[in-house]
């Protein structure tokens, strides 16, 4: 669950305001200007069954085109960083890092269509969903002979995407809602990059990793 966890948000950036309504029209008008953003989340899991089994609250901030941090805050400690070319999962209380090459799986995540909007008709099948909670949805269908995910749906308002929902093959739904978005901030160098702490288990090629920009 967490692999697919960190498939949508490998590629996120979000945070301008317009006036298309539809989300597809929202998305498209969205994607426009944008480079960097930071913002928090609040994350919920729900079993087949609707069962919650989980929830986590942290913050991101992320830079185009592959660089991102998402750092869960309560009721655990967890960070992933991608550098461009490694990502890292780091465990506190395990003290544990797992690293591994970014690669091929970013391009079925279905929040690449936020940052790539060229992959949105290769990649999935997208079709408006209607108006939901007072949200505009666009619902996404992995083309992949092999997909992570049954389906994804972001809700987007005036201000940009403010929920994901996300259901994989199993039937188990993750929620994730987006709020504080702040719009092209500075972000410095280290936002990207991970040292492992002295002492911390690493497991994969922690080797080659790239800077992040601006080093």
């Amino acid at each position: 669950m967490r692999k697919l966890i960190l498939l949508l948000v490998l590629s996120l950036l979000a945070g301008s305001a317009f006036a298309a309504t539809g989300a597809r029209a929202r998305l498209d008008a969205f994607a426009k200007g944008l480079h960097s953003l930071r913002g928090d989340f609040s994350q919920t899991v729900y079993d087949a069954h609707g069962n919650i089994t989980g929830s986590s609250h942290g913050m991101l901030a992320l830079e185009a085109p592959r660089l991102f941090r998402w750092q869960v805050t309560d009721p655990y400690q967890q960070l992933i960083v991608a550098d461009g070319k490694k990502v890292w999962v780091y465990e506190p209380d395990l003290q544990q890092v797992t690293v591994r090459d970014q690669g091929s799986e970013e391009a079925h995540s279905p929040l690449t269509v936020l940052t790539d909007l060229s992959q949105l008709d290769t990649e999935f099948k997208a079709t408006d969903a209607g108006t939901r909670d007072g949200l505009e949805w666009l619902h996404l269908v992995s083309r992949s002979k092999d997909p992570q995910f049954e389906y994804a749906e972001i809700g987007f308002d005036a201000a940009g995407p403010r929920r994901m929902v996300f259901v994989d093959t199993l039937g188990n739904r993750t929620d994730i809602a987006f709020s504080g978005w702040e719009r092209n901030p500075s972000l410095p160098p280290s936002t990207f990059t991970f040292v492992p702490p002295k002492g911390t288990d690493v497991v994969g090629d922690a080797s080659a990793s790239a800077p992040a920009s601006g080093e």
